[in-house]
C-alpha cells in the first residue's frame, strides 16, 4: 500500500493554502531547490562544459525518460524527454501519417486541448492536400474511425471536463481500420494508470509539469512503440536526433530508436528538476494514487452538490470516466474562482464557465477537500465574488 503520508511529508505547500490545481501545476516537491541548486553549482559551476559528459547531461533525457516510462506503461528506452509539447505532438503526428501515407485524414476530438488541434492544422497547411484534419464530438469519435483514417490523435483526458477516452479500445479499432494512434497523456501520467504497451499505443506525447510535478516549463516527452523506433521518421530533424550528433556531418542521419525524437540541446536545469520531482513517486503503486483520487473526488462532488445548489457538474459522474479532477459550472465562474483563490483555495478556471479542480494524492487528503468546499459554500452562499475586481480577467486563468 501506499503511504500517502509519507509523500504529503515530501511536498512544499504554502501555510493557509488548500492546493486543488495540481492537474494545472503541480506543487513543489520539496527535494527540487536543493537538487536544482547542486546542479547549478556542483556541475556547472565547478565542471563547466565538462559535465555534459563528467555529469552525464548528454544522457539525461532518455534516463529520465525512462523514469516516466515507468509510469506509463511504457518499456525502457522507449520514452524520450526535450521541448514542449506542442512540439513533441508535432513529431508524432508528422511521423505517423509518413508511416501510413496512402491515407490523409487526421481524426480528433472537439475535446482535445486547443494547442494540439492548432499544431495539427499547422502541419496540414504544410502538407497541402496530402492531409486534412477531421474533428468530431468525442462522442463520435469511435464512429468516425474508418479506412479513410491514416492517424487517430486524441488526449485521454479531457482538459476541460475530465472525460476519459477507453484508450486500449480505440486504438484497437484504429488498428482495425489501418489507422495509427496517438495519445496526448498531459493530464492522465501521473493521475491515472496508463499502460500504452497493454494498449498497444504508436505514439504518446504528454508534459510533466502537471501531475509529475517537474515546475513550470517542465520538459515533455514522447514515447514511440518499439515496432516504429527504427523507421518513425524525424520530422523536427536537429542535431540532437544525429546518429552521431558531435560528427557534425552536414547531413542528417537518425539516430537510433527513441534518440532520434531528440531535437536540441536538452533543457538540463529544467531536466534535474523533474528528477527530482519524480524521486516523490519511489514505491508509489498508480492504481493506489487512482483509488485515493476517485474517493477524494466523490466527496468533493457530493459535498459541493449537497451545499452549493448552485453549481452544476460538468465532469462525467461515473468515477471510471473520469481523470483525477472535477469542473463545475457557473455563469460567474471566474469570479467565483478569482474570490477562492483570494481565501486559500487554488484551482483555475476555463471558458467559458468551468471552475476546475484537480486531486493530487500525493499532498492532498479528505481534510483539505472538506475545508475547500467549506470556503466555496461560504463564497456563495455571501455572494463574495461578486466584486468588479474579480470579474477582471488575468492573463492566466
Amino acid at each position: 500500500m501506499t503511504d500517502f503520508s509519507r509523500t504529503r511529508s515530501l511536498f512544499t505547500i504554502p501555510k493557509g493554502v488548500i492546493y486543488l490545481d495540481g492537474n494545472s501545476l503541480g506543487a513543489l516537491p520539496s527535494a527540487v531547490p536543493a537538487r536544482v541548486a547542486h546542479m547549478i553549482e556542483a556541475e556547472w559551476g565547478t565542471e563547466l562544459i565538462r559535465g555534459w559528459n563528467s555529469a552525464g547531461w548528454m544522457t539525461q533525457p532518455r534516463r529520465v525518460g525512462d523514469r516516466v516510462a515507468h509510469l506509463i506503461g511504457a518499456a525502457p528506452g522507449t520514452v524520450v524527454m526535450g521541448d514542449t509539447l506542442s512540439i513533441k505532438v508535432y513529431q508524432a503526428l508528422a511521423a505517423a501519417l509518413s508511416l501510413n501515407p496512402s491515407r490523409r485524414v487526421i481524426l480528433s476530438d472537439s475535446g482535445n486541448f486547443p494547442s494540439d488541434l492548432y499544431m495539427a492544422q499547422g502541419l496540414v497547411r504544410m502538407l497541402g492536400d496530402r492531409a486534412t484534419l477531421k474533428v468530431v464530438e468525442p462522442e463520435a469519435v469511435e464512429a468516425a474511425i474508418d479506412d479513410g483514417v491514416a492517424v487517430l490523435m486524441l488526449t485521454e483526458v479531457d482538459y476541460r471536463t475530465g472525460r476519459m477516452h477507453d484508450m486500449k479500445a480505440l486504438t484497437a479499432k484504429a488498428h482495425a481500420a489501418g489507422a495509427l494512434a496517438i495519445w496526448d497523456l498531459a493530464h492522465s501520467a501521473g493521475a491515472v494508470p496508463v499502460d500504452l504497451a497493454g494498449a498497444d499505443a504508436d505514439f504518446a506525447v504528454g508534459c510533466t509539469y502537471k501531475y509529475l510535478n517537474g515546475g513550470p516549463g517542465a520538459p515533455a516527452f514522447i514515447y514511440v512503440a518499439p515496432r516504429h523506433a527504427d523507421i518513425a521518421p524525424p520530422a523536427l530533424s536537429g542535431w540532437m536526433g544525429h546518429e552521431a550528433p558531435f560528427a557534425f556531418d552536414l547531413d542528417y542521419r537518425p539516430g537510433g530508436g527513441i534518440e532520434r525524437m531528440r531535437i536540441g540541446t536538452p533543457p538540463i536545469i529544467a531536466l534535474a528538476a523533474l528528477d527530482a520531482a519524480l524521486d516523490a513517486w519511489e514505491g508509489v503503486s498508480m492504481q493506489d494514487v487512482r483509488a485515493a483520487s476517485i474517493a477524494l473526488s466523490e466527496l468533493f462532488i457530493a459535498e459541493v452538490e449537497r451545499r452549493c445548489p448552485s453549481l452544476t457538474l460538468a465532469s462525467p459522474r461515473d468515477p471510471s470516466r473520469r481523470g483525477s479532477q472535477v469542473s463545475f459550472r457557473h455563469p460567474d465562474g471566474y469570479a467565483i474562482m478569482r474570490a477562492l483563490i483570494a481565501r486559500g483555495v487554488i484551482g483555475d478556471f476555463r471558458a467559458p464557465d468551468a471552475l476546475r479542480f484537480g486531486f493530487t494524492p500525493l499532498y492532498l487528503g479528505e481534510a483539505e477537500v472538506r475545508g475547500a468546499v467549506d470556503i466555496l459554500e461560504e463564497v456563495l452562499v455571501k455572494k463574495l465574488w461578486d466584486r468588479p475586481d474579480y470579474r477582471q480577467k488575468e492573463l492566466v486563468t
